[in-house]
């Protein structure tokens, strides 16, 4: 345990105020939208503001032999900035800086950004910044590149990784490595850039992005169609992404069409299997675009098909899509998850999962991203409830274990943190998992940086 004195000896190195030891503030740094009840509490909270924070937290985090929590957001749903007690949770909150250069169509951005304000700051230049996550007005810039996060949109416009032209990263001894730059081709050797994308902070701590850019796309045209059945959703989505590239591509299950009815009261028909909805950005295309779908959803026994190019009626046709979450906000605590399996399973998954949901008398819907084959279970339960927390744990273990079952995988766009790490080494070839602690080893030998995220070392618990 690293004493008083050594603490105040790092304070004094710091930017004014940047730590907090205070017991009671450092409970909220304790969980994140995992909510893991096993957190730990950290020995302090460094609230960087410059790189040179950062360096100096873990020069001294590796000279001590403390782990080091980075912390974006804190909006990581598999406990990806969980304290660990004994540590120094890390902060980038304070790093907000944005700006646009609009010759070169790049973004240099600072962690701690919201990617709402870097979306709005390049949408006043005109450009756009396209990845879209679902929490994309809350969480942080670095948070999503910590885990690749992608989004609705990156069907057609990809996910955050393909966005990150450059970056500076702070190494765990405390050295900094400025990656990339502000051209597409700035790639001389290895390609370092993208292996501390999606490294959930276990190699370095990202403090500055540089973010390509694109022209802002035409305002999307939207369809929804209802479905008897999810494999008729899933058929027309394989047809159309075979024939086009839709901004996005969505299908909400039974059990989601009848939650966001609920909430929203749109007459929503709840009796369908399947709700798809798919938006088109093309422009003077977008027209042929929705027909094609149509169409499509059509041959496939859709029992209604709507579509429009008006930006307001559009914005409503995509709400059930949305007020999953603000409907389960309203009755409790909400469990966001991440899954995949092939298009083709899609059915049987949501069928196992609404047998899992009646088993556990637990609430859970789904919504897919249908071009990428990426599904988010939500669960839901009562505030303080402990039984239903404990059957909403059990159920997501059971949906992980019916992934696999489908040929699919447990984690995705939301990352492995703490709560999917076993799962993962389980699921990994061998050699793949060598490789992934040969390379930690090499870059953080100390083990100090996010020490339980990612793939546990052989017969440990407690690394990579």
């Amino acid at each position: 345990m690293v004493n008083v004195d050594a603490l105040n000896t790092l304070a004094r190195r710091l930017s004014p105020g940047a730590m907090i030891t205070d017991p009671d503030l450092l409970q909220s740094y304790r969980q994140d939208w995992s909510f893991d009840p096993a957190a730990g509490t950290p020995i302090a909270v460094v609230r960087a503001s410059t790189t040179a924070d950062v360096q100096e937290t873990l020069r001294f985090a590796n000279s001590h032999n403390v782990p080091v929590i980075p912390r974006g957001a804190g909006t990581s749903v598999v406990g990806g900035s969980t304290a660990v007690d004994g540590a120094i949770t890390l902060s980038l909150e304070r790093m907000k800086s944005i700006r646009v250069d609009v010759s070169s169509r790049t973004a240099i951005v600072e962690s701690g950004a919201i990617t709402n304000d870097v979306k709005a700051v390049a949408a006043r230049e005109g450009l756009y910044y396209p990845p879209d996550p679902s929490s994309y007005e809350i969480c942080s810039i670095g948070g999503n590149a910590a885990t690749n996060a992608g989004g609705p949109c990156c069907i057609k416009y990809g996910v955050t990784s393909d966005y990150i032209l450059g970056m500076t990263v702070v190494l765990p001894d405390g050295s900094v490595a400025e990656l990339g730059g502000k051209r597409i081709k700035d790639t001389p050797g290895l390609a370092l850039t993208k292996l501390f994308v999606g490294s959930e902070g276990t190699l370095g701590v990202i403090t500055e992005l540089s973010l390509r850019l694109i022209p802002q796309p035409p305002t999307p045209h939207t369809l929804v169609a209802f479905f008897p059945l999810m494999a008729d959703a899933v058929a027309a989505a394989r047809d159309i992404t075979s024939s086009i590239r839709p901004s996005e591509l969505e299908i909400l299950d039974n059990a989601a069409i009848k939650v966001a009815e609920e909430f929203l009261n749109m007459e929503l028909d709840t009796d369908a299997g399947a709700l798809l909805i798919g938006r088109s950005d093309a422009g003077n295309g977008a027209e042929t675009e929705m027909n094609l779908m149509s169409t499509l959803c059509e041959k496939h026994r859709a029992t209604a098909t709507y579509a429009t190019d008006d930006p307001h009626e559009g914005e409503l046709f995509i709400r059930p899509r949305y007020a999953v979450y603000e409907a389960f906000e309203q009755k409790g605590v909400v469990i966001g998850d991440d899954v995949a399996v092939p298009i083709d399973r899609l059915p049987e998954l949501t069928d196992g999962i609404a047998d899992i949901a009646k088993r556990y008398s637990t609430t859970i819907v789904s919504y897919t991203h249908a071009a990428d084959e990426l599904t988010h279970p939500v669960l839901n339960y009562p505030i303080g409830d402990v039984a239903a927390a404990e059957s909403a744990s059990a159920a997501r273990q059971e949906i992980y274990q019916l992934v696999s079952t489908l040929g699919g995988f447990a984690a995705t766009e939301y990352g492995v943190g703490q709560d999917k790490r076993d799962r993962l080494s389980n699921s990994l070839d061998p050699v793949v998992s060598k490789l992934n602690r040969t390379i930690k080893n090499a870059v953080d030998p100390n083990n100090i940086l996010n020490p339980r995220v990612l793939i546990p070392s052989s017969g440990s618990t407690d690394g990579i």
